[in-house]
């Protein structure tokens, strides 16, 4: 499923830093995706965490073109 997705359009939603999205937003996503945190960092900046996901997205696309 996630390479149907990552090959066709995406829309990113992102959470506000540290209390993340409200129920009503969760339950119309079709996948909800967390990025590993380690250390003791609680949250990250919403442009960090966009950005993180946005890379993520335009790498998996890249390595399904080959």
């Amino acid at each position: 499923m996630m390479n149907k997705i990552i090959v066709c359009g995406i829309a990113i939603v992102i959470g506000s830093e540290g209390s993340g999205m409200s129920r009503l937003t969760k339950e119309n996503c079709d996948f909800i995706v967390k990025i590993p945190m380690k250390g003791k960092i609680n949250s990250l900046n919403a442009s960090v965490s966009a950005g993180i996901v946005m890379y993520e997205v335009l790498r998996n696309r890249k390595l399904l073109q080959k």
